[in-house]
């Protein structure tokens, strides 16, 4: 059972020739030697001869060598655009973004927040610093660079803390924290022309981590706080025009959408808009019983060795190469003047005025105010105009558009994800005059609500928007909040839930892997990405991480000097993936695949093997280990 010294490439025809002098191993013997080694040793076995290449290659093996090596539960089925094991555990080893290939040093304070183009040729960074800049990812040698960068301090910005790109890639909204007098800070939104980089209007955006979002490709959300007592207040978020109009006075450039009731201390914050419209095609189902009739159903109208779901997708030709081988007035434009550590997330305005008003106030007076508002929401706000549950499970297959944020309802701490559905109406600023929209005195309802039952500190949407993740401190199990001013102690674990926006339920298990470390007053927001395959986060125990989203583990941790506030992945290749750090740089991970592929030069690209990647990163580890 001893195996050949020499395991470099070699000519299988003459070690066939020397074996013949003695039997060879029966196929099934040397399968149960394969069965006992490691991945890499049983690579290096297969360049032996001829048979051993060809039972190296064995399904049952890989089977076998991937359930044990990634530690996955027998009962979850392969991912269902896979053909074979064996590529099944080559996409895993060698496509993940976890090869550091550049570091940006740039800005010079924190680096808060990523955001990709959907084209995946720029990328913006928002920063302590209090700039946004620009990144160019297509230069010819692969090296990232700077465009642009514009600073906001002109504005009175305190720091850039969130970006997002239209639709088209024509307009940039930056999200920043405003310093106003007397101390307080609010929030606002600027919007950038990606053509010549002039600033085209500036929203105003109360709390400031509501952040903003586009609806469209010319309209923006955004949010303000009206409080009503101690502990209760009116969010309203706005619908906005992204540059304002000159040709005439009379057309509206903002519109209000929704008025929602804060009772407890609460706030809406982190708006972000899902379009249900792409579930028709999901990049990926979560449900391994939907994968299975989707399997059936997709069978009986094509063969069964075709791809039945998914289409994983090679972005380089280097995979085909190997087959192959192998078979208010919140609305201004650029020219009004109107307006250390990081700031912690509750330490937002609202907050701010919610502590020092409660100074004073008795836990009685407290407990009489929360009870008064309750009743004063029943009477006055709307009652849903459609149930999303039902309309989900009777199988309606209409394009919706969903609002979702993040909201509470026992405790000023984000506990809870509220949806609302926004209707084609509502999607532009034409209509009722604003004086109009504001005389209302109800409240708009929820739609529906998803409780976390913990602290959430993140959000991210899948491309096809089919579901949600979600960063969150869980609270102690069975725990009961009395003072919405104290609540419950926070994990140190992050967990990562997954909600189906179309059933509205949370799926299989949370995933879990990073760390935070401040309490309930002081976390803040750690931006997360979803891409077809993966899902990423940041954490604060100096890491990134991420996940492979059909298997549910943890596939790398990125290592940087501080705690990681956002991470990005190219939509044009999730073999790219950015980290931003409170170390002040941004980390450029590719995939060893990626690596190697750069390194190759297009004459030796057909030879080049999964082996000395797979070996060199083996060698990395066992080093890193020692």
């Amino acid at each position: 059972m001893l195996l050949p010294k020499c395991f470099s490439s070699t000519n299988f025809d003459q070690q066939d020739v020397r074996m013949e002098g003695s039997r060879l191993l029966p196929d099934s013997l040397v399968l149960e030697i394969f069965l006992r080694l490691p991945h890499n040793a049983v690579l290096r076995a297969g360049l032996t001869c001829r048979q051993w290449q060809a039972v190296s290659r064995d399904e049952f093996l890989w089977k076998e060598l991937f359930y044990n090596y990634y530690r996955i539960p027998r009962s979850v089925p392969r991912h269902p655009s896979a053909f074979s094991w064996y590529k099944e555990f080559k996409r895993l080893f060698d496509c993940i973004p976890c090869v550091e290939v550049q570091t940006l040093r740039e800005h010079s304070d924190q680096v808060l927040h990523l955001a990709f183009s959907h084209r995946g040729h720029r990328f913006s960074s928002c920063s302590k610093d209090c700039t946004v800049k620009l990144w160019d990812t297509e230069r010819p040698d692969g090296v990232i660079s700077l465009v642009h960068s514009s600073s906001m301090r002109q504005f009175n910005w305190g720091y850039t803390q969130f970006s997002q790109f239209n639709a088209d890639d024509s307009l940039l909204l930056v999200s920043g924290v405003y310093l106003g007098p007397h101390h307080s800070s609010s929030g606002e939104i600027a919007v950038i022309s990606m053509e010549n980089y002039t600033l085209l209007s500036r929203v105003r955006n109360k709390p400031y981590d509501v952040f903003g979002c586009w609806l469209n490709e010319t309209h923006l959300i955004s949010g303000n706080l009206h409080w009503i007592g101690n502990m209760t207040s009116c969010s309203v978020l706005w619908l906005n025009k992204a540059f304002q109009d000159i040709e005439s006075e009379n057309v509206n450039v903002v519109k209000r959408l929704f008025k929602i009731q804060n009772v407890n201390a609460s706030t809406i914050r982190t708006v972000m808009v899902a379009h249900c419209h792409r579930h028709d095609n999901p990049d990926l189902l979560l449900d391994y019983e939907a994968q299975s009739q989707a399997r059936r159903q997709r069978g009986e109208q094509q063969p069964q060795h075709q791809p039945l779901l998914f289409d994983l997708g090679a972005s380089g030709s280097e995979e085909e190469l190997e087959e192959g081988e192998e078979e208010e007035d919140y609305h201004q434009d650029s020219r009004g003047h109107t307006f250390s550590a990081r700031r912690p997330q509750s330490s937002i305005s609202s907050l701010d005025h919610v502590i020092h008003s409660c100074k004073n106030v008795r836990s009685s007076d407290r407990e009489l105010e929360s009870k008064v508002a309750q009743m004063m929401g029943r009477v006055h706000t709307k009652a849903p105009e459609s149930n999303l549950i039902q309309s989900a499970e009777s199988g309606e297959e209409e394009d919706k558009t969903y609002l979702l944020f993040t909201t509470g309802s026992l405790t000023y701490s984000p506990h809870q994800i509220g949806i609302k559905r926004i209707k084609p109406d509502q999607m532009t600023t034409s209509g009722p005059v604003l004086g109009e929209e504001r005389s209302s005195e109800f409240f708009d309802s929820l739609d529906h609500v998803i409780d976390i039952h913990g602290h959430i500190i993140g959000m991210g949407l899948s491309p096809d928007h089919r579901y949600l993740y979600v960063n969150s401190r869980a609270w102690p199990a069975g725990c009961v909040i009395s003072d919405p001013m104290s609540p419950p102690p926070i994990a140190e674990e992050i967990d990562l839930h997954v909600i189906d926006l179309k059933s509205l339920r949370e799926e299989r298990r949370s995933l879990r892997a990073h760390r935070a470390f401040t309490p309930n007053d002081e976390c803040f927001f750690i931006f997360l990405d979803v891409s077809r395959d993966f899902v990423a986060s940041g954490a604060e125990d100096k890491h990134g991480y991420i996940w492979d989203r059909h298997y549910n583990i943890c596939l790398a941790r990125l290592a940087h000097d501080d705690v990681v506030n956002s991470v990005a992945f190219s939509p044009a290749d999730q073999e790219l993936l950015l980290s931003a750090s409170d170390d002040s740089t941004i980390k450029v991970w590719r995939s060893p695949r990626m690596v190697r592929l750069a390194q190759a030069s297009p004459r030796k690209l057909r030879h080049r093997s999964l082996l000395p990647s797979w070996l060199t990163r083996t060698r990395n580890s066992t080093a890193a280990a020692a």
